[in-house]
């Protein structure tokens, strides 16, 4: 049942929101959205967590189900968190992407490399054959309720990897033959790579691209995580996605191929000491949040998972929990975006169209600075990313700053 019900709908995602992004994009056009581009990371699923916002999809990491936390002697599987958090998910109709990595201790090439979740964890496994055996499990016994599967989390940080390009290419080819006899409409995602690392990201990134061009794309999606420094704003975050879109297309990256931001939050501390922790709160948070799923239409990123639903945490800058203003602005502009075609323009002030002139729905903001705005003729109401709306008068010039404006009718 899981494919029949989703695999129409991504289909329809793939073919017409503008999921390739191999070339930087001041404008874009497509829709209609997928409630399946709202993405959230939930730790602790499988304790029966869920949130209170209308996510469309989960990614399974920092949740204890990692490979080494289930499969913790070879052969040997502990698969109740799993399943727990994979009913949960499947209860709410959420999307789940699954990372496979990393290693467990028992079939780690050098346990001296890595200690999350395990010690070894961030090494190439010492036979192949345990991490084909390991892909076996999982799509066999998940197929009906995975819809994507991450190869790794964070391959470029040797926190996650110690081994090479080459080497995590390896790891994604065996997965990508296994998942499509298996479960041949899941998506295969790529190891994820953070972008404000630089030296590490352009130590791994284009030597990874370079590796998996050579097996002839064992990949459906390219994934990057878009945490930008901790003093870095949302404008930050699309400079680095930019230039993760030009290495794709220096890298020759098929147009076929979707991108994906699968961590994204702001204010984490790093990198070096002169990017402590940051706290983004208030209407800031609120907009934030808003600006980086505009930010995806506009460039073509396909989905972002939201890093995390979890009660006050010590890590992140911008909140993700109820009664958070970050929170709301998750909520409000996936009402906005949700089931709309659009039609995004760059600028001063960026644009989203999501209507037209007899009905028009029109989401306008800055990424630096403020400008003015011309309230779209028939226009009656505007609301910000804190969902509080007023009357305004249509052709009337505003000032558009880092809130997010959605403009259109009380009957939209």
């Amino acid at each position: 049942m899981r494919r029949i019900l989703i695999s129409a709908a991504l289909a329809t995602s793939l073919a017409v929101t503008g999921l390739t992004a191999a070339v930087p994009a001041q404008a874009a056009s497509g829709g209609p959205v997928d409630d399946i581009a709202f993405g959230m990371h939930v730790p602790q699923v499988s304790q029966g967590e869920s949130t209170s916002v209308n996510d469309g999809s989960i990614r399974l990491w920092d949740s204890g189900v990692a490979w080494g936390q289930v499969e913790q002697k070879k052969g040997k599987y502990w698969w109740d968190g799993l399943d727990r958090a994979i009913g949960n998910a499947n209860s709410q109709g959420l999307q789940i992407m699954y990372v496979l990595g990393s290693t467990p201790k028992w079939a780690a090439s050098s346990t001296k490399q890595g200690t999350y979740p395990n010690k070894g964890a961030a090494s190439m496994p010492k036979s192949i054959k345990d991490w084909k055996n390991w892909v076996t499990a999982v799509a066999k016994r998940y197929g009906n309720s995975i819809e994507s599967y991450q190869i790794w989390n964070e391959a470029n940080l040797t926190t996650f990897w110690q081994g090479t390009p080459k080497q995590m290419a390896q790891l994604t080819q065996e997965a990508y033959k296994i998942i499509r006899k298996y479960d041949p409409t899941a998506k295969v995602v790529a190891a994820s790579t953070t972008l404000r690392l630089q030296s590490a990201y352009k130590k791994f990134f284009p030597d990874y691209l370079k590796e998996l061009k050579k097996l002839n794309w064992p990949v459906d999606v390219i994934a990057v995580h878009g945490y930008p420094a901790s003093t870095g704003t949302p404008a930050d975050r699309v400079a680095l996605i930019q230039q993760a879109q030009a290495d794709m297309k220096k890298g020759k990256v098929p147009a076929s191929k979707a991108l994906w931001d699968t961590e994204v939050n702001y204010g984490i501390a790093g990198p070096g000491s002169g990017n402590p922790r940051r706290v983004i709160d208030g209407a800031d948070a609120a907009a934030w949040v808003a600006q980086t799923y505009l930010d995806d239409l506009r460039l073509g990123v396909g989905r972002a998972y939201w890093y995390y639903w979890l009660n006050n945490s010590s890590l992140v800058g911008i909140q993700m929990f109820t009664g958070t203003t970050g929170a709301l602005g998750y909520q409000t502009v996936r009402g906005w975006l949700n089931g709309r075609f659009y039609d995004c323009q760059a600028g001063t002030v960026n644009t989203c169209n999501l209507g037209d002139n007899d009905n028009p729905r029109v989401v306008a903001w800055a990424s630096k600075g403020s400008g003015t705005f011309t309230v779209p003729q028939n226009a009656t109401v505007t609301c910000n990313a804190l969902n509080q709306c007023s009357a305004v008068a249509p052709g009337s010039q505003v000032t558009i700053g880092s809130m997010p404006q959605w403009f259109g009718t009380s009957a939209s």
